[in-house]
């Protein structure tokens, strides 16, 4: 039985059942105050919450239309899939896509409980297919150890030279994060959420969730990551760096403190957000982070994938045909007024 909730009562058994800071009710209260709708559904076995999907609704005024979108849930099974095509044909949805939170192995031994016609895999994912996670079932010495040589040299130089780390979790800490992530966007030419979206995020994850480290030299700020710490389990989903100082590896430095924080917390595992697979290409833009990211050696993990609900096949077609298009002029955009 598939039930939609909307009681603040639930907050706590919902907590209990999700395995992911994206399904978080916390997560769920920052995008309403975005002016996003949010549908939190409960999955019931033998009158038991079984599972919970929290799953954003988001307009499209060109076409009239909404799609939805459920981020890092388990995958669901053909009930709740049932369930939210139904929902969608009510609703004026085009699509719901669908990025569970699962390893790729886990997927095809329950595949086939899970077949739905309506369910392609997604031409454009928004989560990359691959990440890389550190097991933090060590001592401090034995993962500094397993790093890469080249890493360790650098994460000892910044510390040679003067480079210093401090958790500034703070609203000072939010804002020199900010400045260094939007530098990083402009730098890269990279297509990053705006200020508003990020200072609503940092209010409602900053009590529970999100940490704010700053690496220093001579009291500059070189580099900040937002580092969450959810269910025994950290991610590193937003970082910035500055352009001056990059030879004193302060970057190198902070992943390092990052990960023993969260292992401090209580983290048993270090989740570097994204990655491209472990034969990537030297060329693709993203290799650069990639060999960053596998400097610290954590085990390249192929995710389950993008998933698209179809609910209206007519206007799926078209929003495909029209997303290439929306992208260069939010690309030209950003060029023109950042």
């Amino acid at each position: 039985m598939i039930k939609i909730i909307n009681d603040n009562s639930f907050r706590e058994i919902w907590e209990k059942k999700t395995i992911h800071p994206l399904q978080s009710w916390l997560w769920g209260e920052a995008r309403k105050k975005m002016g996003i709708e949010v549908l939190r559904l409960v999955e019931l076995k033998n009158k038991e919450i079984e599972n919970v999907f929290q799953i954003t609704i988001h307009s499209l005024p060109f076409l009239n239309k909404k799609i939805g979108y459920i981020a890092r849930s388990v995958f669901p099974s053909k009930e709740v899939l049932d369930f939210l095509y139904n929902y969608g044909k009510k609703n004026n949805l085009i699509f719901i896509k669908i990025e569970p939170y699962e390893k790729k192995s886990n997927f095809i031994q329950k595949s086939s409980k899970v077949i739905n016609q309506k369910l392609i895999v997604s031409k454009h994912p928004l989560f990359p297919l691959w990440t890389q996670i550190l097991d933090l079932n060590k001592s401090e010495d034995e993962l500094l150890e397993s790093f890469h040589q080249k890493t360790r040299y650098n994460i000892r130089l910044a510390q040679k030279k003067g480079v210093i780390v401090k958790e500034e979790s703070d609203e000072k800490g939010f804002k020199i994060f900010a400045k260094l992530y939007f530098d990083t966007c402009r730098r890269q030419n990279y297509l990053g959420h705006n200020y508003k979206y990020h200072q609503i995020i940092w209010n409602y994850l900053k009590e529970k969730i999100a940490h704010i480290l700053i690496a220093y030299y001579q009291n500059e700020p070189l580099a900040a990551y937002q580092i969450w710490v959810y269910k025994n389990i950290g991610y590193y989903p937003y970082g910035g760096s500055a352009e001056k100082y990059r030879n004193l590896m302060g970057t190198n430095l902070l992943m390092w403190e990052a990960i023993k924080l969260t292992k401090k917390i209580g983290a048993k595992k270090f989740d570097m957000w994204g990655s491209l697979p472990p034969n990537y290409k030297l060329n693709h833009p993203w290799a650069g982070f990639t060999r960053f990211k596998s400097g610290y050696k954590g085990d390249f993990i192929e995710m389950v994938g993008s998933f698209d609900l179809i609910i209206d096949s007519f206007f799926y077609h078209i929003y495909s045909f029209l997303f290439p298009i929306r992208k260069f002029f939010l690309k030209i955009k950003k060029q023109l007024f950042l």
